[in-house]
């Protein structure tokens, strides 16, 4: 197989049309500050939590390979509230592997709800579903994610290609240390077309509409044999109607 190109990256004042006609788009460091109107140091002051992530418990393929932890959100008009702890939970057709399950995690740092970064970033990619979807509250679950190689490979998405049964996600990439593949793998739900690039910008973003497109990214495997490997993410996803649950809408 042919090397993994750089994303096509998509100029911010073209990110609607990109999502109404590919349903995804990539848009680089800098078009993400710009968004969110914050700096990009502001949101480094986010990037030690990343030190600190928890083992997934989780994990029904018996894998050690990836940490991570919870939040979620209510974005309404642009103001950012926390919602209550609860379980990230899918329904077995979107996650097969660990689908139709509670699950429950350790909640985001405290400190992060005092980083001016935070809500903005929030609130900004609420905006970007509202032009998708049409304004409403927002539901927001957050996900920040360590995939490491502590055996000897890491799956950023064991369930494979999948959908998150959401109207937005938006991919952060914070890091990539020493790591080789993480291909980033985007194809149409309900046709033939497919795409496929590797994030390596930290900071840089893939933003999908989860009703229109799939995703899935490859495994990782250290770069240099025996030394540390690990691929850092934030993942959000945007949902009107409520958070997903058993018997949810």
């Amino acid at each position: 197989m042919n090397p993994s190109p750089s994303p096509p990256l998509t100029p911010l004042s073209s990110l609607h049309t990109a999502l109404m006609g590919a349903g995804w788009a990539v848009l680089d460091t800098h078009s993400l500050t710009e968004l969110v109107h914050q700096p990009l140091v502001a949101l480094q002051a986010l990037e030690p939590a990343w030190d600190q992530l928890p083992p997934d418990q989780h994990l029904r393929d018996g894998g050690r390979y990836r940490r991570r932890r919870h939040g979620c959100f209510v974005v309404d008009g642009g103001r950012v509230e926390a919602a209550p702890p609860r379980a990230h939970w899918q329904p077995v057709e979107y996650n097969a592997l660990h689908g139709g399950i509670e699950r429950w995690f350790e909640p985001l740092p405290a400190d992060w709800a005092a980083q001016p970064a935070w809500p903005a970033l929030l609130a900004a990619l609420a905006g970007v579903a509202a032009r998708l979807r049409g304004d409403g509250r927002w539901y927001v679950e957050a996900h920040p994610f360590r995939i490491d190689t502590t055996d000897g490979i890491g799956r950023p998405t064991p369930e494979g290609a999948h959908r998150d049964g959401v109207d937005l996600v938006a991919v952060i990439l914070v890091a990539r240390h020493q790591v080789q593949g993480g291909e980033t793998r985007v194809f149409e739900a309900a046709g033939a077309h497919g795409v496929r690039f590797t994030l390596a910008q930290p900071w840089s973003v893939l933003l999908l509409d989860d009703e229109r497109v799939i995703h899935e990214s490859t495994p990782i495997r250290p770069a240099v044999a025996g030394q540390p490997a690990w691929r850092d993410t934030l993942v959000l996803t945007f949902r009107r109607h409520g958070f997903q649950g058993p018997g949810a809408g």
